[in-house]
């Protein structure tokens, strides 16, 4: 498949603050992708690295196989982007700011706006500056679909959107992207939503990317093992294959992509006691947790 973004070496400092290095990843065309990290490791930063609107120290990035340093109009036009935060133009209400939106993107799909505010059951002549926070990004995402993008950049999208309205706006994106071929770029703190959302995933930690795979491949391959001890270790000695170890009362946990045989060897390796081994599949969320620790 085609990469939509690509990423190459890309470097970036806040100051004398390091957020990545050497960073590289692609997105292949047609395909969801959720870019996960704590707060901090750079998600945001990634957006507007490729929007053009920071420079990294070094490193390209391409859209559509453009650098986004000299992007031509007519790629632009293929890119609809949401920032982190809310619709402008409070003034104004619901058909208003669709008729104004309308006139700047010449692809304008206004029945994806007004399907989608028809289902959030958003009024069509209500003014924005009498919404709550949430009908706000209601409205922004909204306009966001109509524009008919090939490409959509999400930056947290379910921004103050309660948990009825953010399932309702995952299936009706999850099922117009796959309907439209829409190749779509985003990130959320609420990880249990991209679980049913996203085709793939990168997950990054501060300074690098630990791992870019399919959801279902690593939903399939990465275990949490717990057991009992007889005694309690002051730590697991360090393994490259094993992520985040702990003991709470006498109960071992750790996690890895490794077998179970690995894991008994690694046990009986270091000399730690051991009964009950169990290893068992995750959500997205517990795996997010369990590679990049809990603090």
């Amino acid at each position: 498949m085609q990469a939509i973004i690509t990423c190459e070496n890309l470097t970036h400092y806040y100051g004398k603050r390091l957020i990545y290095e050497n960073l590289s990843f692609s997105v292949p065309e047609g395909r969801i992708l959720g870019l996960l990290g704590k707060n901090g490791t750079g998600k945001t930063t990634t957006i507007n690295l490729l929007n053009g609107y920071l420079k990294p120290q070094s490193g390209r990035c391409t859209l559509f196989g453009e650098d986004i340093r000299n992007i031509s109009p007519r790629t632009k036009s293929r890119i609809a982007l949401l920032i982190e935060g809310h619709v402008q133009y409070a003034f104004m209400n619901i058909e208003q700011i669709e008729r104004f939106y309308a006139s700047f993107y010449p692809r304008w799909n206004k029945d994806a706006y007004y399907d989608l505010m028809k289902l959030l059951q958003v009024a069509p002549r209500q003014r924005i500056s009498h919404m709550s926070c949430g009908q706000r990004s209601q409205v922004a995402l909204g306009l966001i679909m109509a524009q008919n993008a090939d490409l959509l950049i999400l930056d947290d999208f379910s921004l103050g959107l309660d948990p009825g309205y953010r399932r309702l706006f995952i299936d009706y994106l999850r099922d117009y992207a796959k309907n439209e071929h829409k190749t779509v770029f985003l990130t959320s703190h609420i990880i249990q939503d991209m679980e049913k959302l996203i085709d793939d995933c990168i997950i990054l930690d501060y300074g690098r990317i630990l791992l870019q795979k399919p959801v279902s491949e690593l939903m399939d391959s990465f275990l949490r093992y717990s057991f009992d001890t007889e005694g309690e270790p002051a730590t697991l000695p360090a393994d490259e294959k094993i992520y985040h170890p702990s003991f709470i009362r006498r109960r071992g946990e750790l996690h890895s992509f490794e077998n179970t045989a690995y894991i008994e060897h690694y046990l009986r390796s270091r000399g730690i006691s051991y009964s009950n081994l169990k290893a068992e599949k995750m959500n997205l969320e517990d795996i997010f947790i369990g590679l990049t620790g809990k603090y």
